[in-house]
């Protein structure tokens, strides 16, 4: 798996140290708004487990993202299947981040690094995105880093309960995009 590099970040693999950070990141009501219940540990540990898995399984998924100048865990971002169930399919790149990390343009610039490397590295045809429609902060994000909505592709996310979280939005890039 490849460490992935910018300016001011670095993705990488998964440590133990992430998993205190990880958990206190998913037991904050505002990084959780617009994803849903807050975490335990013991499901913010698991999640990581999957996250290693995923990537030996198939050579990519979500980085842990470190802030290069101070080695501090800042959140994830990479790339991820599609999950079943939704009314489309393909490969979509997401991020999360710390609160004491937003507002600091690493959430583009780690999606930037990470579009490139699915286009260059894994060969992708097309990136997408997912928002629950409330979710401004994201969506921003992906309109920064080139991807386009697809408001025929927009639906109500059948695992979410009836309220904000159910309807979402989907952004689309294709290789070759001008970023």
């Amino acid at each position: 798996m490849a460490e992935l590099r910018t300016d001011r970040l670095t993705l990488r693999r998964w440590r133990d140290s992430d998993l205190e950070p990880w958990a206190a990141m998913n037991a904050d009501p505002e990084v959780r708004e617009h994803l849903g219940d807050l975490l335990t540990r013991e499901q913010c540990d698991a999640s990581v487990a999957r996250f290693q898995a995923d990537f030996d399984r198939r050579g990519y998924g979500w980085w842990a993202v470190e802030a290069r100048a101070t080695g501090e865990f800042i959140g994830f971002a990479g790339l991820d299947e599609v999950d079943d169930g939704l009314p489309f399919t393909g490969v979509e790149i997401g991020w999360r981040l710390a609160r004491p990390a937003w507002g600091r343009g690493y959430a583009t610039e780690a999606a930037l690094r990470v579009l490139a490397h699915g286009f260059e590295a894994l060969g992708l045809c097309e990136i997408l995105a997912v928002a629950t429609a409330t979710n401004l902060r994201s969506q921003a994000v992906m309109r920064r880093i080139g991807m386009t909505r697809d408001p025929a592709g927009d639906f109500d996310d059948p695992t979410a309960p009836e309220g904000p979280l159910r309807p979402n939005v989907l952004y689309r890039i294709p290789r070759g995009a001008r970023i």
